[in-house]
């Protein structure tokens, strides 16, 4: 909600004076980790996807003096790899076209789990930290983990989400067992909330020193051209007149989509200048998609929806984030979510629901406001409070403050200090 008149001196003297206190912090993080990182190397294993996260830890972790087998991809295979001294890029995942043929998908997998297997025979890091899994998540959960154990290998474990199967409404004995053997052979685990780490303690047993909590890094990746806001609205049609929305990323039931366009329709009977956007590819199948199509079209508002229903490549990002006015995540249930992030890289404010620990990263008025999940009146109300309140007004110059305080608060410094940190107690126990 929209906080009161009175409140608003107080409120912005606390956020100024949270980003100099971030900015002190982050220097402070960053000598501590040139003074941590004073093992050769560490091996990160991909699963040859999450390009912003992998390259920007990659690229912190270097910058500390740590040396880096980089187990990638083609996508992740960018010249900001290639050229750094201190990356080993090892492409052992190679392309990943989806429409390939059975034979040539099958043959792919065992040819990477086979290098994967002959790598780590060889590899001099003693370190392997698991940013992802790769195709068969149950072999790497269990036979890959014991055999980097037998190895001699420490076992570092980023878990984005403790138990995604449980997030996306399909989980079974055999996932949450697999879970637990991957989760209590790791050596650490590195979350993204305290949420996190109180699920992997409650539900998987793993010891609460074994599990660390580190920010989710900014996402630096996506290019930002000089590319202006006028301009974006321009080439999707949208005038300055305009009030745009941004729904962005993979559509899935747990993104709660169709709260969004039921508050969407509320604030169109009011006010018919409010335009949707909507861009990201349909998760699994088609059919969640089809149910949104349905619902838009009995609610009379497909015509005032813009659609971009696909894969959003890295270089065309930027349109989406910068036509909008304000972002909106109205998950049912989520732990974290990248989406806020790479709308903070652009200054973007964000709407959220109150699940998982999405409210922990808005600051009420400054960079965002909070809603009930699954409330589409409650997200209507918050949406039009926020196009008559001070951040939607001034949201040129706010922009730049949201940036500045995502890129202090949400800095790869303090990663890679923290993430050094645990690497050298793992070497020297």
């Amino acid at each position: 909600m929209v906080r009161s008149q009175a409140e608003k001196p107080a409120r912005r003297a606390a956020f100024r004076s949270e980003l100099s206190t971030l900015k002190s912090s982050s220097r402070r993080s960053l000598t501590k980790a040139c003074r941590l990182a004073s093992h050769d190397s560490v091996a990160l294993l991909t699963g040859g996807a999450d390009k912003p996260y992998a390259l920007g830890l990659a690229a912190a972790l270097t910058s500390t003096g740590t040396s880096v087998d980089f187990i990638g991809s083609d996508d992740l295979d960018v010249p900001d790899l290639r050229n750094n001294p201190r990356v080993n890029f090892l492409n052992l995942r190679k392309g990943q076209n989806p429409d390939a043929s059975t034979v040539r998908k099958v043959v792919r997998v065992i040819t990477y789990y086979w290098q994967l297997v002959y790598y780590t025979i060889r590899a001099k890091p003693k370190v392997f930290h698991i940013l992802w899994n790769n195709k068969f998540e149950l072999l790497d959960r269990t036979v890959l983990m014991l055999y980097y154990k037998l190895t001699g290998k420490r076992i570092v474990l980023t878990a984005h989400n403790v138990n995604r199967q449980k997030r996306d409404g399909a989980d079974t004995w055999l996932n949450r067992v697999s879970l637990r053997i991957q989760y209590q052979l790791a050596d650490h685990i590195f979350v993204h909330t305290d949420k996190m780490k109180g699920e992997l303690v409650s539900e998987f047993g793993v010891i609460k020193d074994k599990v660390t909590v580190i920010p989710f890094g900014i996402n630096n990746t996506v290019p930002s051209t000089s590319m202006t806001s006028v301009e974006a609205k321009r080439t999707l049609g949208i005038t300055s007149a305009h009030k745009a929305i941004l729904c962005y990323g993979q559509i899935a039931p747990y993104k709660g989509l169709e709260s969004l366009v039921a508050a969407f329709a509320q604030i169109l009977k009011k006010d018919r200048s409010y335009r949707l956007i909507i861009a990201g590819k349909p998760k699994w199948n088609e059919t969640y998609w089809k149910g949104i199509e349905q619902l838009m079209i009995a609610e009379g508002i497909r015509d005032r929806v813009i659609e971009r229903i696909e894969h959003v490549p890295d270089d065309q990002t930027e349109l989406y984030f910068k036509a909008a006015d304000i972002l909106v995540l109205s998950y049912t249930r989520i732990f974290q979510s990248g989406v806020i992030f790479l709308g903070y890289s652009f200054g973007l404010p964000v709407i959220a629901t109150d699940v998982g620990s999405l409210k922990d990263e808005i600051v009420e008025g400054e960079t965002g406001f909070v809603v009930k999940p699954q409330d589409s009146a409650d997200l209507a109300g918050a949406i039009g409070n926020y196009f008559t309140s001070d951040l939607y007004r001034n949201l040129d110059r706010r922009r730049s403050e949201i940036k500045k305080y995502a890129n202090e608060r949400y800095s790869w410094d303090k990663v890679s200090a923290i993430t050094t940190a645990v690497y050298s107690k793992l070497l020297e126990s």
